[in-house]
């Protein structure tokens, strides 16, 4: 079953009574009800919202990932579920005596993936594509030829409209700003679908910054970062350079990450399920009973 995505916007007091998120808006004084089981995902974005140690501790309990955003609405911290799995200790160590060879054999094939589904979303916005096709052929283990920086610059040149004059930048301009919300988005159900998989999220297979706490979110996203792409490629159509501030209206379309439809292993399949299956694969390629992880195809 999919995970429902719950966004809060404006000031609201959360607690919890009887397995129920119970949510009583401050400003109307209505209150509502939401299963906790029935959530996936949990976005804060007020700065006058007041959440209680019970709600914290029943969220976490049921493996829901938690994001915190700044005075600007930009996502800046996430809390998720460290006893994920019944068998954690074991995939803990399996996932920490990982070869160097096999974490360079699984990069390679996350690199590939990526490049292949960037050319599919390029193809679809009928934009050049070749170049990237016939990459993906090439990335060596490792990509130790640094395939993935040579996609980057060819893809990110040819994926947004030539008004819009794009660089790729974390503090850069919009569509910037919209691809940050949902990549933070993706972190977070991949940080929760890892978890659920018994694997540490800090740990990665290429990513090593000391500084990173979900290092292995990071590695595992990278394929289904297109997805995101293609709805902010959807948003830059409908609004131009009109992108700064993010309206609600683009929030609400980036909100819908969780449940877009990927293609995986030849069937269609929420995103968030999709994800859930990847880091399935993962923790069996940990334990050596397979050798690929399982990535969706971009269609």
């Amino acid at each position: 079953m999919i995970k429902r995505t719950l966004f809060f916007g404006n000031p609201a007091y959360l607690k919890t009574r009887n397995e129920q998120l119970i949510i009583q808006l401050t400003e109307t004084g209505e209150e509502k009800s939401v299963p906790i089981e029935d959530i996936g995902l949990l976005i804060l974005d007020h700065q006058q919202i007041t959440i209680t140690q019970s709600v914290m501790a029943r969220l976490l309990d049921n493996n829901v990932a938690v994001i915190t955003c700044d005075d600007k609405h930009h996502p800046t911290g996430m809390f998720f579920n460290l006893d994920g799995h019944s068998l954690q200790s074991m995939k803990f160590k399996m996932q920490i005596d990982a070869s160097e060879p096999l974490k360079k054999q699984l990069w390679q094939q996350t690199v590939s993936a990526k490049i292949q589904n960037q050319a599919a979303l390029l193809e679809r916005e009928r934009k050049e594509f070749r170049f990237l096709t016939e990459l993906a052929k090439t990335v060596k283990s490792g990509d130790s030829g640094n395939a993935e920086a040579t996609a980057a610059t060819f893809y990110w040149k040819m994926l947004f409209p030539d008004f819009l004059k794009f660089k790729r930048h974390r503090e850069g301009e919009p569509p910037n700003n919209l691809l940050n919300y949902g990549y933070a988005i993706l972190r977070a159900v991949t940080a929760r679908s890892l978890t659920a998989s018994g694997l540490l999220p800090t740990l990665g297979i290429f990513h090593r910054n000391q500084y990173n706490a979900y290092c292995l979110a990071d590695d595992i996203m990278e394929p289904y970062r297109p997805y995101v792409d293609k709805l902010v490629c959807h948003i830059v159509r409908m609004n131009g350079n009109f992108l700064d501030p993010m309206t609600k209206e683009m929030k609400q379309e980036l909100l819908g990450i969780p449940a877009m439809d990927v293609l995986i292993d030849g069937e269609k399949s929420p995103l968030m399920v999709a994800m859930q299956r990847t880091t399935a694969s993962l923790a069996k390629c940990f334990e050596g009973k397979q050798r690929k992880i399982l990535y969706p195809e971009f269609i």
